[in-house]
């Protein structure tokens, strides 16, 4: 489907957030005028009240459904059932909503926790089904993989045009940085500027290293998001991803060393790996609208790194 953004009215959730910044920013490079991003204030989502009066209120013609309650290991750890229940609800009543009032499209963002705990590597769309997620963020991977399951039937029921893409771990300027919640890069980032500040001789990273992860740039993210919006209308999951892995033993002095910190590193290893590896299959993103990653992986360190430190020393907090 040809969108032409400058006639659309778009919805945002999360459109404050980390990503979601970089959305807004993508729609309207591309010519949007007419975009709402609601607050978690003045619409809970969780809600179907909440729900309603957004659609009531914004009118929307395309919705990009960015909100999540997200975390590291440690918080999905810590409360499963909230990452179950509110990702679900969000996610599901936005939908039903969207069917009732006519939504030309939505765009839902899925998460690789959804992948089973043993994928094979890259993971392929096909296999999401082929196992159970790691159980430390299983919960919060279900609930965002019953978004697919709902875009499927409500296709095939109803022609509602509702896509579901999965993003492996982002990362970027304007990301979370706070260690109770954060993913391991911000975390890693703020752990080794701190040192380096404090003059510490080590830090403590999280497990054994031995985990791989991909990483990817939500400026690129954001860049493919819309670009599925404008050019694909089918309801089979679409990854997005960088096309690398790196392990967490060679991530953790790549950092410390863009962060000109020169002490040791020592691992914990009573502290979970999560899932032993991440790295996704992107070819179907390429072929169905032409979208893959560009930033390289060290450039885009060195900015989140320089923005960080940059917040810091201008006393905004970390």
């Amino acid at each position: 489907m040809a969108i032409d953004w400058a006639a659309e009215r778009v919805v945002v959730t999360g459109g404050a957030g980390f990503l979601g910044t970089y959305v807004v920013e993508e729609l309207r490079r591309r010519g949007a005028r007419e975009l709402f991003v609601p607050r978690s204030r003045d619409y809970d989502l969780v809600q179907m009240e909440g729900v309603r009066a957004l659609y009531r209120d914004a009118r929307p013609t395309v919705v990009f459904h960015l909100a999540a309650r997200v975390g590291g290991i440690g918080a999905n750890r810590d409360n499963p059932g909230t990452f179950f229940y509110d990702n679900l609800m969000m996610g599901v009543q936005l939908a039903e909503v969207g069917r009732q009032v006519g939504l030309r499209k939505l765009v839902s963002l899925g998460t690789i926790c959804a992948y089973p705990k043993f994928c094979p590597v890259p993971f392929r769309e096909e296999d999401l089904w082929n196992g159970y997620p790691e159980e430390t963020n299983a919960p919060y991977g279900l609930a965002k993989k019953m978004l697919l399951v709902q875009s499927q039937a409500y296709r095939q029921q109803w022609g509602f045009d509702s896509i579901v893409l999965f993003p492996v771990n982002l990362y970027g300027p304007g990301d979370n940085f706070d260690l109770q919640t954060s993913h391991v890069i911000p975390a890693l980032v703020r752990k080794c500027v701190e040192a380096r500040e404090r003059g510490d001789r080590r830090i403590v990273a999280w497990g054994t290293g031995a985990a791989s992860r991909e990483f990817l740039h939500a400026r690129d993210a954001a860049e493919g998001i819309v670009a599925a919006a404008a050019g694909y209308a089918k309801s089979e999951p679409v990854n997005l991803g960088a096309g690398f892995e790196i392990t967490v033993r060679d991530l953790v002095p790549l950092v410390a060393r863009l962060c000109r910190f020169e002490g040791e590193i020592a691992w914990d290893p009573s502290k979970p790996d999560g899932q032993p590896r991440r790295m996704l299959d992107t070819s179907r993103a390429a072929a169905e609208f032409g979208w893959r990653a560009r930033i390289p992986f060290e450039e885009g360190l060195r900015e989140t790194v320089a923005w960080y430190e940059g917040r810091r020393g201008a006393g905004a907090p970390a």
